[in-house]
């Protein structure tokens, strides 16, 4: 441990009906000139400005049981006038938790949840100091069962029977990169490759956690033998809370948050691996191959992070992008699920990126950076204009996978350059620059890969899909998924009227002047509904023309639509019944 004293929190649930933290920070050695404090602006690994300090709902300081002055400075810093010398100082927040994601924090009478993000303010100028922190229980009766679930260090070395006490951290980073549960949750535990691991789940649910857990044990340790052992962390802690309707995780260093709905869990007496179930998996293993890239493996732009704004970055195809292809291929290699559920898995991310004009608009670098401003703000336009970083990526990795598998006759692969990227940059945490990867798989396989990397990083043209797969006995084929004329848009299925959710660049709706907003009223004089629209498609042709009323705001106005072929927008990929060599080392069969 430093020899600097510490920074001291106190965290308590108070009156959780009211869904307010309390939280203290105490500085022993505060600056001589006015201590000054931070709340982040956002969470690692999602990259949008949340401003978290607008849930703090009262904020004041004291010293020596006096209180102290508080100025603030911007939206999230506040400055201490000076305080008498040798007087610790603590600043008092009331903090709402109100956010049911895997991003914040969420307290109610059930259970608590938070991310040290939402709610430890950051003295500034300590932030490499030790920290500790004591979780207290919340006061009452019905809270006696309640216990917590991290991934901190207790103080002592020891942990308590239900886990109230005290943490530490090494410093203000490694504070915030453990989310804590509190409640009555339930919890298995199981060990990959000699690492122990623990599962929480929160929330009502019959999950079979025998099931679970050693599913998770065969993801874990085939992850783990991956990138080779010793795993990076002392112990694992998947934290689950299951709602009825939910999907999302965020990566920390040895732990992830996951949101699933209840039906998304393994149930006792289940049988196989249900879509549902693997889509469950496949989230665990997409965080958990986080582990070592991203919260190891790490852009220049990371190191360290700036929590009081943006941090630019043009990889963020290769954190989420190469962890997207991984995640679910990871199921495969590991036994999980067999090659035609996996490849039917890729054609799915392909409709996802080559059935929207957007991959036309925006390059992976360029969405990388702007994953800041849009990514995470999508508007109606946004399938016209922007890419995935996750769906896109993932295919780019595809791709890759196949350049060097291919040009190298199966000597080299992308495994070869993750585990390679794991030995030289994340080990060492050493900064990934922009052009490294390139660097580091040309050196890898010997080949020139500029070209490659123009079109599938800096450019937005196509890969050459059937190409590359053909070299791998698989066939990728086109069809159409719905037979109807199209009118190259989207509408709510809900209710009685047609709303326009998505307008496509060049579908009929488009082309007539119609937008997302306008409600669809009658086509050729009959008024439609979700339902009778479909019925009135399903007795036309493309090519044929409609006369069609709106209302676009608050104007009736009449189109004319001439109707459109249907796409070939559902993307299937087979094995071609003959394997070959570059198969067999790739899929397995």
């Amino acid at each position: 441990m430093s020899s600097l004293p510490a920074i001291s929190y106190r965290l308590r649930p108070t009156r959780p009906e009211t869904h307010l933290f309390n939280v203290r920070c105490t500085v022993a050695d505060p600056d001589p000139a006015g201590q000054r404090f931070a709340l982040p602006a956002w969470i690692p690994g999602s990259y949008l400005i949340r401003d978290f300090a607008r849930h703090i709902v009262s904020i004041h300081a004291e010293a020596d049981g006096q209180p102290v002055q508080l100025r603030k400075l911007d939206k999230h810093t506040w400055q201490a006038v000076p305080v008498a010398p040798g007087a610790a100082l603590s600043v008092y927040c009331e903090i709402y938790a109100g956010d049911q994601s895997v991003r914040g924090a969420h307290l109610d009478c059930t259970h608590a949840f938070f991310n040290g993000s939402s709610v430890f303010l950051r003295p500034l100028g300590h932030e490499r100091r030790p920290c500790l922190l004591d979780i207290r229980r919340p006061r009452g009766k019905a809270y006696a069962d309640w216990r917590v679930a991290t991934a901190l260090s207790p103080a002592d070395g020891l942990p308590s029977a239900d886990g109230f006490g005290v943490y530490y951290a090494a410093d203000s980073d490694e504070l915030i990169d453990h989310p804590c549960e509190l409640g009555t949750f339930a919890l298995a535990s199981f060990s990959a490759c000699g690492v122990p691991h623990a599962v929480a789940v929160s929330g009502g649910h019959d999950c079979d956690l025998t099931r679970l857990t050693a599913d998770l044990q065969r993801l874990c340790e085939w992850q783990i033998r991956f990138f080779g052992e010793p795993a990076p962390m002392e112990r694992y802690l998947f934290l689950v809370t299951a709602l009825g309707d939910a999907y999302g995780g965020l990566e920390h260093r040895r732990s992830t948050a996951l949101l699933c709905a209840r039906d998304d869990l393994p149930y006792p007496g289940m049988k196989g691996t249900p879509e549902r179930y693997r889509r469950f998996l496949g989230l665990c293993s997409h965080e958990y191959f986080h582990t070592w890239n991203v919260k190891r493996i790490k852009p220049a732009a990371f190191l360290p992070y700036d929590l009081g704004g943006e941090n630019y970055t043009t990889l963020l195809w290769a954190c989420e992008g190469f962890t997207s292809y991984y995640d679910d291929l990871c199921l495969l290699r590991c036994g999980l699920i067999n090659s035609d559920e996996w490849l039917a898995m890729l054609g799915e991310t392909m409709d996802k990126v080559l059935n929207f004009a957007g991959r036309k608009r925006q390059s992976l670098a360029e969405a990388s950076f702007d994953a800041w401003i849009k990514f995470y703000r999508p508007d109606e336009n946004a399938p016209n204009a922007q890419v995935s970083y996750y769906s896109k990526g993932a295919l780019v990795a595809l791709a890759l996978d196949l350049t060097l598998r291919a040009g190298c006759d199966g000597r080299v692969s992308l495994d070869d350059l993750l585990r390679a990227l794991w030995q030289e940059y994340g080990r060492k945490e050493r900064p990934l620059g922009d052009d490294d990867i390139r660097q580091l798989a040309e050196r890898l396989s010997g080949l020139d890969l500029r070209r490659f990397f123009a079109t599938a990083i800096d450019g937005t043209a196509d890969l050459p899909w059937r190409q590359l797969l053909k070299k791998f006995a698989v066939r990728l084929r086109c069809s159409v998924s719905e037979t109807l004329p199209a009118l190259g848009a989207q509408w709510s299925e809900s209710g009685p009227e047609v709303k326009l959710s998505a307008v496509y660049d060049g579908g009929a709706l488009q082309r007539a002047g119609l937008s997302v907003g306008d409600v669809l009223l009658a086509v050729d004089g009959l008024r439609i509904s979700p339902t009778t629209l479909k019925l009135r498609l399903g007795r036309l042709r493309a090519g044929e023309k409609i006369t069609l009323h709106a209302f676009c705001g608050d104007e009736l106005r009449q189109f004319s639509v001439r109707l459109a072929a249907p796409a070939r927008d559902r993307h299937q990929l087979r094995r071609r019944e003959r394997a070959n060599a570059l198969r067999k080392a790739w899929l397995g069969d």
